[in-house]
């Protein structure tokens, strides 16, 4: 039995360790955010956006937005689109095999007809019935496929995307009108750069009008409230460090950019995880470093896409599930580049905190409770120990 005890206070002392390096971690990570966003405040000053806009100095960009059963808000959603500042870019909607009416509400809102389109890659996907193009906006296209996922939807829309970078949205990604001039400004400034996201805000309780957000409001729900503070940590703190690092590992997919030829190198999205978007920015770090070509992975504070955020704890633990499920497929797929030198900081500090404090740590932390309470009730925990748990 006292081994049984020596185990469990071994265990404790684990969990303890645990819950001092996740805090050491996210306290640094916020130093280091907070001295790069005064930085990028001070650069943000002296450029004219309306002079980037006007200039054509920007690269053009196709917009990939994949669709299933948005029936309800694809026309909104594309209107919105549309109406985005950017000097030259496409938007093209990927409907995956919908159920719904989605196809019918997009031809009859954009006058869609079937129109030539020649693939520019070969990634393999679910088959592709038709092609139509907007006779209203020529700009904006519609791949119409069999299902296949998310992640085949994306790749459907890069085979068709001539263009030399595409952004990628989730179907209900509400974008602010300046979003792709803020977010392409990394490619503009480093030639290297394969790849950016920004930032993500919750839309809940905001007043939106034509696709746009018009006045942003705390959400009435208060597990959405909770989730504005997290999303604004995660973001301004935990992915501005990373980004101040070097080692921006992951890129929301709800928002981020991509220098296509990159994409297709690596093989674009793959289409048997939950978390595609993690897993392409990732086998882009593996792929490069492998390779030795240089690169960079930027992440931008301010170009703001929003996004509604789960109000009831099952669809929220539907969606941390597979948050979770995603971040275990691409580490364990990619465990090459743990501690691995040749993939620089991503290997040796972000890959290694990502493993052990974000993957691993859900499970170290349940069982800890566990073994808290144990000891608690065996009588067995001092005071100082109580309060380093706490």
């Amino acid at each position: 039995m006292e081994a049984f005890w020596g185990a469990v206070a071994v265990f404790n002392y684990v969990v303890v360790g645990y819950f001092v390096a996740l805090n050491v971690t996210y306290f640094v990570l916020s130093l280091f955010a907070f001295g790069t966003l005064k930085s990028y405040a001070r650069r943000m000053k002296s450029l004219d956006l309306d002079e980037l806009i006007r200039g054509g100095g920007a690269p053009p960009i196709t917009v990939l937005a994949p669709a299933y059963n948005e029936e309800p808000t694809c026309v909104e959603v594309v209107r919105s689109l549309l109406t985005l500042e950017y000097p030259e870019y496409e938007i093209v909607v990927v409907n995956d095999g919908s159920k719904d009416r989605t196809l019918e509400r997009l031809t009859e809102a954009f006058n869609l007809a079937p129109a030539p389109r020649m693939p520019t890659a070969s990634l393999e996907t679910a088959r592709v019935r038709q092609v139509l193009q907007s006779r209203r906006h020529p700009s904006l296209w519609v791949v119409d496929k069999e299902n296949g996922g998310k992640a085949d939807a994306l790749n459907s829309g890069i085979n068709y995307c001539r263009t030399p970078l595409f952004c990628a949205i989730d179907a209900d990604s509400l974008l602010e009108r300046e979003a792709l001039v803020r977010v392409v400004r990394p490619f503009l400034e480093d030639s290297r750069t394969i790849a950016s996201g920004g930032i993500l805000r919750i839309a809940n309780g905001c007043v939106v009008e034509h696709g746009q957000v018009v006045d942003v409001r705390l959400p009435r729900n208060l597990l959405a409230r909770f989730q504005v503070l997290e999303y604004l940590r995660a973001f301004l703190g935990g992915r501005m460090g990373w980004d101040a690092l070097d080692a921006t590992l992951i890129i929301s997919g709800a928002f981020g950019i991509f220098r296509r030829a990159a994409a297709v190198d690596a093989g674009a999205y793959a289409t048997d995880t939950v978390g595609e978007d993690m897993e392409l920015v990732v086998r882009l770090h593996r792929h490069h470093g492998e390779l030795g070509t240089p690169y960079k992975v930027s992440f931008v504070p301010d170009p703001v896409a929003w996004t509604e955020c789960p109000e009831s704890v099952r669809v929220l633990g539907r969606q941390r599930d597979r948050w979770q499920r995603g971040l275990f497929q691409t580490l364990t797929r990619h465990m090459k580049m743990l501690f691995n030198p040749r993939h620089g900081r991503v290997g040796l500090v972000a890959f290694p905190y990502f493993f052990f404090l974000e993957m691993l740590g859900p499970i170290l932390e349940a069982m800890g409770y566990v073994a808290f309470l144990v000891t608690i009730l065996a009588g067995r925990a001092t005071f100082a120990y109580v309060m380093a748990f706490l």
